[in-house]
């Protein structure tokens, strides 16, 4: 069952996406789907190649940007923020809980000098907490005009 949050216009988070959540996302308009969850995690979770080839047949392009539980790098919330960038309609990203995604989303965002207060809100009205990356998020903001 579907359970897409919406982050931002045209951006949601989700839980973990079976095949059959390709149909709902292809009836929204996703035109990307983002795997933030490294395969094999559980034994329950469908395999990032089998999503890949249903989003890719159902029209949807596909990037993995997998994280672990030792936390973010540069390159994961660079990857992000260039797949958000390219993007030519609505996104989807998922991990397990759809916490993952969420945060990597808001440091993508922050790294472009997104107001830290306006993304944990708007993470928050999706039910998701931006504590565990806020200073790192804050440096992000801070820096983004060195990078931009």
């Amino acid at each position: 069952m579907s359970d897409f949050r919406k982050l931002q216009d045209g951006v949601f988070a989700s839980p973990q996406i079976g095949l059959s959540d390709i149909e709902t996302a292809q009836a929204m308009g996703i035109s990307l789907i983002i795997n933030n969850r490294p395969d094999g995690e559980s034994d329950d979770q469908t395999p990032s190649v089998e999503i890949e080839q249903a989003a890719r047949a159902a029209g949807m392009d596909f990037w993995a940007i997998p994280v672990n539980h030792a936390g973010f790098s540069e390159w994961q919330v660079s990857a992000m923020r260039t797949a958000l960038e390219a993007r030519e309609g609505p996104v989807l990203a998922y991990c397990r809980s759809g916490t993952r995604s969420t945060l990597l989303w808001a440091l993508a965002e922050a790294s472009k000098g997104r107001s830290p207060d306006e993304l944990a809100a708007a993470a928050a009205q999706a039910g998701y907490d931006l504590s565990p990356v806020r200073a790192l998020m804050d440096m992000l903001a801070a820096s983004s005009d060195k990078y931009n």
